[in-house]
């Protein structure tokens, strides 16, 4: 790009920077967060940019982080704000001891979205320095080299995709939610795919795409999305790559349901991959023997060894329970569970207001909470989805790119029919989005 016009869209950008983010939320501990001006360096990120980081209390030394990346445009970059408050994502990442980042670019509505989702326009540098950033701000050095777990949606997906081919032996597992990797030139023109190392080919990747992305329909918007994939899965698969193609029968290019196939399958790819000592930067082969395959736009998956078609037109599965799960998916968007989510803790009783703390259900996440006064429900929190709801519906309230929609849900109940001078004994039930409720929680002594 020429210099000067390059310095002349960073002053413009920066300008409208300033009017293109919402607040950034409050980011105490264990919420940490870095922020970079927009670069005038000629390889440099043209944007601000925001990487907010969660890790879970108590962690010792990391594993891994697990990255969700929004999409283009300036709805999308203000999810990013949120995404490392999402309670469901951070029960992923307790599991696994690892770190969850979100990161928000600072990206104006008109702004050419390659400037970021393409690394080499500085995202790729930015990213690399926030890591070792937040490591020395929370005193995990590790953080700037233990392995990425990497989840995209859109423009993220690209980015992903792209992070992919650059660098396949620091990536544990890759979820590419409506977008496929192009390495566009550094105008922001057009591009062929990129070409697949061969060391991407041992990196778990699923691909993810709504019904109405072209598969079944066509969306006015987003309805050429499917040719690419099939043409990124037709060529990663081609050369023995661990890829899959998963499709989201109710919904176009927002996530729908996703999180509920994309969580327990990077819980199985983190599980087999990750190093067994925390801090260690060397990811495990991914095991194949356990492996399941399917036809591509198929509704059943077999074991490898079982399957009669060509192994490498297929999709690829971990195992037998993301098999199952990706079928469930595939029929009508859901995926069931048969777990109930953890009891809530910490519940606290001052004066009329009820404040607990809870940890997200891994697999179904947290829908409701149930007030009940003097063992009688008094009431339900929240008591009905309000405004757009994009799947199930969520105590959080997932948005368009899968996080929290603002103002962030409370864990906080006042009892308005209270009456002055009684005494009355209050619990607390989690009830996550397949409707299975926790043990109840008291108020603590």
């Amino acid at each position: 790009m020429n210099p000067h016009l390059r310095t002349f869209l960073v002053a413009t950008l920066c300008a409208a920077s300033l009017h293109a983010q919402d607040p950034l939320p409050a980011a105490a501990p264990p919420y940490y967060r870095v922020r970079y001006e927009p670069s005038t360096a000629p390889d440099g990120l043209i944007f601000g940019v925001s990487y907010t980081l969660w890790i879970p209390p108590g962690v010792k030394t990391l594993r891994g982080v697990i990255v969700h990346q929004h999409g283009c445009g300036e709805g999308s970059c203000k999810s990013g704000l949120t995404a490392a408050f999402d309670l469901q994502w951070q029960a992923l990442a307790r599991k696994h001891d690892c770190a969850l980042l979100g990161p928000s670019y600072e990206q104006p509505e008109k702004a050419v979205c390659s400037m970021w989702c393409d690394p080499r326009n500085g995202s790729e540098q930015a990213f690399l320095k926030s890591l070792g950033d937040l490591g020395a701000q929370i005193h995990h050095p590790e953080l700037a080299t233990v392995p990425w777990a990497l989840w995209g949606h859109s423009g993220g997906a690209n980015w992903v995709g792209n992070m992919l081919v650059l660098h396949p032996d620091r990536i544990a597992a890759a979820w590419l939610r409506s977008g496929t990797p192009r390495i566009a030139p550094r105008d922001g023109s057009t591009a062929p795919p990129v070409e697949i190392p061969a060391a991407a080919c041992a990196v778990p990747t699923m691909c993810n795409l709504g019904t109405k992305e072209g598969v079944t329909e066509k969306d006015p918007r987003f309805g050429g999305l499917w040719p690419n994939v099939q043409k990124f899965f037709a060529d990663f698969r081609g050369q023995g790559g661990l890829v899959g193609v998963a499709v989201d029968p109710n919904s176009s290019h927002d996530c729908g349901n996703q999180r509920y196939l994309a969580i327990p399958w990077f819980d199985a790819c983190l599980t087999a991959r990750l190093p067994d000592h925390s801090g260690d930067a060397k990811l495990k082969p991914m095991p194949t023997d356990g492996a399941w395959l399917a036809p591509l736009l198929g509704d059943a998956a077999q074991p490898a060894a079982k399957f009669s078609g060509d192994a490498k037109a297929a999709v690829w599965l971990p195992n037998e329970r993301v098999a199952k799960a990706w079928a469930e998916y595939g029929k009508d968007g859901n995926v069931s569970d048969t777990t109930p989510p953890p009891a809530p803790t910490g519940v606290k009783l001052t004066g009329d207001e009820l404040t607990w703390t809870t940890e997200a259900d891994l697999e179904s996440g947290l829908a409701a909470f149930i007030i009940e006064r003097d063992g009688t429900e008094l009431a339900r929190l929240p008591d009905k989805p309000a405004g757009r709801v994009i799947g199930r519906p969520i105590f959080q309230k997932n948005g368009y790119s899968d996080s929290p929609t603002p103002p962030l849900a409370e864990m906080r109940f006042t009892d308005t029919t209270a009456t002055a001078g009684e005494k009355h004994t209050y619990q607390i039930i989690a009830v996550n989005s397949v409707g299975l409720k926790s043990a109840p929680a008291k108020v603590a002594p």
